[in-house]
């Protein structure tokens, strides 16, 4: 499961970019409680949103020329520099080389060799989100894909990634986990684009999971602010209750009330 003893590998932290940043912090306001900081004047209209004072996400305003509104999952590397090589060599490309952030870490954006984005972060004094699982905030990311055994062989040579076969209603479910864990470690999963018609129309990517206490009301408050859903809150056996959200701005992401997982 996904926890803040963040490792190499892990996913730890998430941002969105959007065409409107007061629009998105009405929005996410209004449907999580989060409450939005900026990171100060240097830091070029980045901020982060807070839910009880602990940072749960960051956002900034984007232009078209940077893409469309999207959520951006990063995940740790202990070498920003030598792990943006290593997706070149693997196949990938280097969208935005890596920088240091203010002392707070080492970030780049990088991207598969499907041409999928992703972020990673190597910390220094951030070590990466506050709080991750509670309901409003992280708790799982996925990557629908073309082809699962290619992404598990290119994110395995990036950071290590070892993949289990979980059961799951329709089949079996491909799951992700930091290199040398255990499945228990296993903080989100490989989907077929094919097995996702949803996705499918808009092309393979990395989708954010948000917990929620009462999915049901997160679908209905999204509708009420101009957001669209892309797929009704539906049970999953095993999995829990969710459904898939598009901002008023484009950006994507999943809300899931998970099943308690066994200790």
């Amino acid at each position: 499961m996904l926890t803040t003893r963040f490792v190499n590998g892990a996913p730890n932290w998430v941002d969105v970019g959007t065409a409107d940043i007061g629009g998105a912090t009405s929005f996410y306001g209004a449907l999580f409680g989060w409450e939005f900081q900026s990171a100060g004047p240097e830091a070029g209209g980045y901020g982060f949103f807070q839910a009880g004072g602990r940072i749960v996400a960051g956002g900034m305003q984007t232009t078209p020329e940077q893409g469309p509104p999207a959520w951006t999952v990063y995940f740790q590397s202990g070498d920003a520099d030598a792990t943006a090589k290593t997706v070149e060599t693997a196949g990938g490309s280097v969208p935005v080389a890596p920088m240091d952030v203010m002392g707070q870490g080492r970030m780049a954006i990088l991207a598969d060799d499907t041409g999928v984005p992703f972020g990673i972060w190597q910390p220094a004094a951030r070590k990466g989100l506050d709080v991750v699982g509670d309901a409003g905030s992280l708790c799982w990311v996925e990557l629908f894909t073309p082809d699962i055994a290619r992404a598990a062989a290119f994110y395995d040579a990036v950071f290590g990634w070892e993949t289990s076969a979980a059961p799951f209603p329709d089949g079996t479910y491909t799951s992700i986990n930091p290199a040398g864990a255990d499945e228990s470690a296993g903080f989100g999963g490989l989907v077929p684009l094919a097995d996702s018609p949803i996705e499918a129309e808009s092309g393979p990517c990395w989708l954010p999971w948000f917990e929620a206490g009462d999915p049901d009301a997160v679908v209905a408050k999204a509708q009420e602010l101009g957001g669209t859903i892309r797929l009704p809150a539906t049970d999953v056996a095993g999995v829990g209750r969710l459904a898939k959200i598009e901002d008023p701005y484009g950006a994507r992401f999943g809300v899931i009330k998970s099943v308690p997982q066994e200790s």
